[in-house]
């Protein structure tokens, strides 16, 4: 067997080299360590967004792609806040969170989703305006 067929070291249930974290989900060695990673994630939180102000606010990109790139910055600042404040990685320990996560994310499209079919029917079926200003007395 090579080394790298073989792995002596069992799972031992901390994190370490071997296993998959992110920057906000590292094993804890001191106080300065956890503030680090807080402030590393407020830099690109604050980062990302005064570029969305600065996006929306100027003419930098091309007028009909300011909502593609707005968009693209709302989900890179989703990730920094998953990341960084809420330790959500895909390691071993955070399926729970990964699930809860994702349960969120469909209830959510779900409302969002049903919302906007129920207001597209309710436009189509809806009397034309010039026609209910008639039916007033």
């Amino acid at each position: 067997m090579s080394n790298f067929e073989f792995d002596p070291k069992d799972y031992a249930g901390t994190l370490d080299h071997r296993e998959d974290h992110a920057p906000g989900d590292e094993p804890s060695e001191s106080a300065g360590h956890w503030v680090a990673n807080a402030n590393l994630g407020l830099g690109f939180s604050v980062l990302l967004t005064a570029a969305a102000f600065v996006l929306a606010g100027t003419h930098i990109i091309y007028g009909p792609a300011i909502p593609v790139a707005l968009i693209v910055l709302a989900i890179a600042q989703m990730g920094v806040h998953l990341v960084f404040f809420l330790h959500v990685t895909t390691g071993p320990d955070n399926t729970n969170n990964v699930l809860a996560l994702a349960f969120g994310i469909l209830v959510v499209f779900l409302i969002v989703a049903g919302s906007i079919w129920i207001m597209g029917h309710l436009n189509e079926n809806m009397m034309p305006m010039n026609q209910l200003m008639k039916m007033q007395p």
